[in-house]
């Protein structure tokens, strides 16, 4: 490859995705590498490596990263501390008074912050912005240096009611940083200046905590590319699907905590367009787990706040998706109860499936999809493995499953199979059909290493009209990595009555937040093929909770009282079916997004390459695949190979480096202009 090359990197719990993409030639090279647990950077660099040896010519690097989402599953980010308003020291361990258990009375949670560390302060700011109490400094001091000593690598800075008037904090933060001996200071009113003090204490604790695990990363990554003598920017993927600077990261690493997936999201939406199809579930099935998300009329759904885990909230905007232990590497065994149950243990790429034949001796997903002839033992994804040991499959499968329940080998791989299937339709039924959507005006996208061995059974199951499975599903994450634009979010609380509301001081204050925002989009040296702008307002009727999103389309400068009603009166009806008439409607927060909208990529350049005359040279070799209780004949067809238009029937196996396609006996599959695989049920 040669010219400018972006390259995006997608670090799973399994493999390590790489797609490097020439923007003069349009070519395309994909590769997946063992991801390295104890240092994620190696495996980053490894995969890179693998798709140029000319770091020169690598102009991006654009990188979905787990280091944060996993720092926060294991609980191994840095010890924090904080230094909070007097009176207010447990936020974080009272929550919202919410239980483990919804229907049991006992549960334990612990808080990522010891209670020990959590400091008081003598300050305080009123709910209308009035400052009743100055900040002691000197316990400030104090507070910093009692942390340090117990040896806290990190502070959350949080005052009670900051987002009305952020004086003491500011005040507290400047005098912190020159104590605190590195940059890992997280003031809540700098991360997420919003009403509502869980919220914003947890999303800021949750930021100091992985500041330097993830600070440390992206340094080592750095160093890495700087060893190999290249000049390339790296940007890290956020959880919104957007794109941001290395240093923003560092600062804002809670921004990342689902940073792989989203990216995920963002190529399948795009592709789904281009494909003719504005709804679509999308399926990321890796190593350890199965993520969902829903793309209605060709939009993301898009949440402002998620639980990572039970009381670690998170309020930034992502990419809303469902995530299940539901993956490759996911282990079936045996419940108490004497139930066949999948995950949530997973295998991961160390020592992986027994299949891998690297020390591992139970069952997983993908070791049940080898016995089936779902998978071709001689040709395994990744790289790392010239042929999978399928008498050790079988081996543990009827050791740990069949055995125990008095089942055939191949029985037992395939309830496995069907136990799997179940609990990722279950989690596609989540965000479709409990939300009021029909899943037959939906198509299914599958990616990641094994989403799409599953969407056949998924498809009849949930009845989804259609699957589009794109031209490098295994990869692509790291294809969303190289499409993802640049963006930067902004909020702000306003809390008052809309008949209140200032509108000149509203555009004023727009214009501040945008000017500030445009410049962390513009900070990189990405190329930006325009900059646009999302204006929301969170605005609810009186005596509510739950505020709606409201788009403000027209100029800030022309808005009105009675525009912004109308608006909210449209997204509500839009919510609830109808506005309601008489009740004082209130403004909750300002919402602004600064996108900066890279150069499209044209999709067709994905399916370029040496194309077969006909499906029958594509074909490499026979195969039996059991499904449905029985024995079928069927093909292992090279995928990449396949021409425009071609049709094939199944069973049939569609290999390529990065994953498997398996065509279910009632399914048929077609290849479309962009090298999309469409699969439908056949009559």
């Amino acid at each position: 490859m040669s010219g400018k090359i972006i390259i995006g990197v997608d670090v799973g719990g399994t493999f390590t995705d790489i797609l490097a993409f020439d923007e003069d030639s349009g070519s395309v090279r994909v590769a997946k590498t063992p991801s390295t647990r104890g240092d994620q950077s190696i495996g980053f660099l490894e995969g890179i490596l693998s798709v140029t040896d000319d770091l020169s010519s690598v102009a991006t690097i654009i990188h979905g990263t787990t280091v944060a989402t996993n720092a926060l599953l294991e609980r191994k980010g840095a010890k924090t501390g904080i230094i909070t308003t007097a009176g207010f020291r447990d936020v974080l361990e009272m929550r919202r008074r919410d239980r483990p258990q919804t229907w049991g009375l006992r549960g334990q949670f612990k808080p990522v912050i010891e209670r020990q560390n959590r400091i008081e302060v003598t300050e305080r700011t009123l709910a209308d912005g009035t400052i009743k109490q100055a900040v002691d400094v000197n316990e400030v001091k104090l507070a910093a240096e009692t942390l340090l000593a117990a040896g806290c690598q990190s502070v959350c800075l949080f005052f009670i009611n900051g987002y009305a008037n952020p004086e003491n904090e500011q005040i507290a933060a400047s005098l912190l940083r020159n104590i605190w001996p590195n940059e890992h200071v997280s003031v809540a009113t700098e991360i997420l200046p919003e009403i509502r003090e869980f919220e914003r204490c947890s999303t800021a604790s949750l930021n100091a905590y992985l500041q330097p695990p993830v600070a440390s990363y992206l340094a080592r990554l750095e160093d890495r590319i700087a060893e190999q003598k290249a000049d390339s920017e790296i940007l890290i993927v956020q959880s919104n699907g957007g794109v941001m600077s290395v240093e923003t990261a560092k600062s804002l690493p809670v921004k990342t905590a689902l940073s792989g997936p989203a990216a995920g999201v963002v190529a399948a939406r795009q592709i789904a367009s281009a494909a003719g199809f504005d709804n679509i579930i999308t399926g990321d099935m890796g190593g350890t787990s199965f993520d969902v998300s829903l793309v209605a009329d060709g939009q993301n759904m898009l949440t402002s706040q998620a639980n990572i885990d039970f009381g670690m909230t998170i309020r930034v905007p992502m990419i809303e998706m469902t995530t299940i232990g539901a993956g490759g590497g996911s282990i079936a065994h045996i419940d108490e109860t004497g139930l066949l149950e999948i995950g949530p243990e997973s295998a991961g790429s160390d020592p992986g499936p027994v299949c891998y034949a690297t020390g591992n001796t139970r069952p997983t997903v993908t070791d049940a999809n080898l016995v089936l002839g779902r998978i071709d033992a001689t040709n395994p994804i990744g790289g790392k493995h010239k042929q999978l040991d399928i008498d050790a499959a079988k081996q543990a499968i009827n050791t740990h499953i069949a055995a125990p329940l008095g089942l055939e080998v191949h029985d037992a791989a395939e309830a496995i199979i069907k136990v799997a299937n179940a609990k990722m339709g279950g989690a596609i039924r989540l965000i479709s059909v409990e939300r009021g959507y029909d899943p037959k005006q939906f198509a299914m996208m599958p990616f990641g290493g094994g989403g799409a061995l599953h969407t056949g059974a998924l498809m009849k199951d949930i009845g989804l009209g259609a699957s589009v499975v794109p031209r490098y599903p295994g990869v692509n994450s790291a294809l969303g990595c190289v499409m993802s634009d640049l963006r930067h979010d902004e909020v702000r609380t306003m809390n008052l009555l809309l008949d209140e509301l200032d509108c000149s001081s509203l555009a004023q204050m727009i214009a501040e937040i945008t000017r500030t925002a445009t410049k962390r989009v513009q900070y990189t040296r990405a190329k930006l093929a325009s900059i646009e702008r999302i204006i929301e307002l969170d605005m609810l009727y009186m005596g509510q909770s739950h505020s709606v999103s409201v788009p403000l389309t027209e100029d800030p400068e022309a808005l009105t009282v009675a525009s912004i009603a109308e608006a909210f009166a449209t997204a509500y009806a839009k919510s609830y079916s109808r506005p309601l008439s008489g009740i004082a409607i209130r403004i909750l927060n300002l919402r602004l997004s600064i996108i900066g909208v890279r150069p499209a990529i044209d999709l067709q350049m994905l399916a370029t390459g040496e194309r077969a005359e006909s499906v029958a040279d594509c074909i490499l070799s026979a195969q039996q695949i059991y499904a449905d209780g029985t024995w079928h004949d069927g093909h292992i067809i090279d995928r990449l190979r396949l021409p425009q238009g071609a049709e094939i029937q199944g069973p049939a196996l569609l290999v390529q480096p990065d994953a498997t396609i398996y065509v279910d006996p009632s399914i048929s599959a077609r290849v479309d202009n962009f090298g999309n695989i469409i699969m439908r049920a056949m009559d």
